[in-house]
């Protein structure tokens, strides 16, 4: 997860700010419309600087496929640079370009997006030319057959021949045997091979509508006039019915699970991951801002329990981690990570003992207040500073709506942080580090097989 570097006094003098922070109603101006197509529109008002970043979000990634037809999010996204109505293939990036602007999209289990950052007065440019391709993208056959080439070759740099790509993919495998989250949003190479371009087609007209769209607007902006750029660009594209998406739930107890791979790499590794609540399934939204907590008190950067306790003092790993994203669309997955300190002759089962010390110790004994506040201290300000850019707040605002939460909890999540308790990370330990959640992968170089 990420740390964030900061001196003792830096950090007692956050600790001793959180409750200002955590109250503060210095939020942006945020203003919501939705167009009579559908289409939801968020403008936030930040007037720092003469520049604006416009995001259009889909309601589609990875998780939405089905067996067999994997990849398709992420190639559609490859496709939507590939020509409309107006441009050609790669023309509208040519056009931004030479306005000076940044563009570029991402695909994910459950969204994909796409976004521009230009000067403001350039707005309605990155407007024309994401509406012109929501309403009439091409799909030439032609561009089709080359660019999956490209997509395959991308899987084979970023995964096949990456080993800890690989071992990642084929732990989230095993990790999600109930949900979407099981496939990887490149899909597996079999599905590439057999893609076809009507493929793409169907699952363009099915999810590229503008009721199924959230386009984010974030800089130097008057949000009526946003509006009204809205409006001209994308109001006249029709809007269609959208399959119901069903929430990617997990089994809550699926039994634990072992992976064992044997991949060119020279040290082992291991994986642990907990199937957990995110917000959008949890019923009980501070056991998710618990669990976040938890993420930062073993992997918070120095003085965290994992480097302080299992690499300085145990001397038993020589580097070791966690990741939790509370912001998915279905259930989550807490993931801790290590690897042995081999100089010290340390073993993965040496290792996970370790790592289950550290989650038994959060099991029977809450974090003293001081620690939890120093811990919460540093997430708190990490958010500060991220949301100083207004790509993360565009971001941010994009993912929460997309996964089906609301923008506004963006503002209130310091409050929401701040109002977790010690007893309530001891609580949520309990309940989601159980071993029917838990899976395991052990990662060893090639040259440890046995055959």
């Amino acid at each position: 997860m990420k740390s964030l570097t900061r001196s003792a006094a830096s950090l007692l003098l956050m600790a001793l700010c959180l409750p200002s922070l955590a109250g503060a109603s210095s939020a942006p101006a945020t203003h919501e419309f939705r167009l009579d197509n559908g289409l939801k529109l968020i403008v936030r008002e930040d007037h720092r600087a003469p520049v604006v970043v416009s995001q259009l979000w889909y309601k589609v990634g990875s998780s939405y496929e089905t067996p067999g037809k994997t990849g398709l999010s992420h190639a559609l996204e490859h496709m939507m640079f590939k020509g409309s109505a107006k441009l050609g293939p790669g023309e509208s990036s040519r056009v931004l370009r030479e306005l000076g602007a940044e563009e570029n999209a991402f695909t994910s289990d459950d969204y994909t997006a796409y976004y521009q950052v230009l000067a403001s007065d350039r707005l309605s440019v990155a407007f024309e030319l994401e509406a012109d391709r929501l309403a009439s993208l091409r799909l030439p056959p032609e561009e089709f057959k080359r660019e999956i080439e490209v997509i395959k070759e991308e899987r084979r740099l970023r995964t096949e021949d990456n080993p800890s790509a690989k071992a990642y993919e084929r732990f989230q495998a095993l990790a999600f045997p109930a949900s979407g989250y099981h496939t990887p949003t490149i899909g597996w190479m079999a599905d590439l091979e057999r893609m076809t371009v009507e493929e793409l087609r169907a699952w363009y007209e099915t999810w590229y509508v503008p009721n199924n769209a959230t386009l984010v607007v974030v800089g130097d902006v008057v949000p009526s006039e946003v509006h009204a750029l809205a409006q001209r660009y994308f109001g006249s594209i029709a809007q269609r019915p959208v399959p119901q998406a069903q929430i990617p739930l997990e089994l809550s107890t699926p039994g634990q699970r072992l992976l064992t791979l044997h991949l060119p790499t020279q040290l082992p590794s291991l994986m642990m991951g907990f199937n957990v609540p995110g917000l959008a399934t949890s019923k009980t939204p501070r056991e998710v801002h618990a669990l976040r907590l938890i993420g930062a008190l073993l992997d918070g950067g120095y003085s965290a329990r994992l480097p302080s306790r299992l690499e300085r003092g145990e001397e038993l790993v020589s580097g070791a981690g966690s990741s939790y994203d509370a912001y998915t669309r279905g259930d989550s997955l807490f993931v801790l990570s290590a690897t042995p300190n081999v100089q010290k002759g340390k073993t993965l089962t040496e290792v996970e003992a370790g790592l289950w010390r550290q989650l038994e110790d959060l099991k029977t004994t809450p974090p003293s207040a001081e620690e939890l506040a120093r811990v919460r201290a540093q997430v708190i300000a990490g958010l500060v500073y991220e949301r100083d850019s207004i790509t993360s707040q565009a971001t941010t605002i994009g993912q929460l709506e997309t996964v089906g939460l609301s923008w506004q909890l963006m503002d209130g999540e310091l409050a929401e942080l701040s109002a977790v308790t010690p007893s309530d990370i001891q609580q949520a330990a309990q309940t989601y580090f159980t071993r029917d959640r838990l899976s395991v992968a052990h990662i060893l170089p090639e040259d440890t097989r046995h055959d």
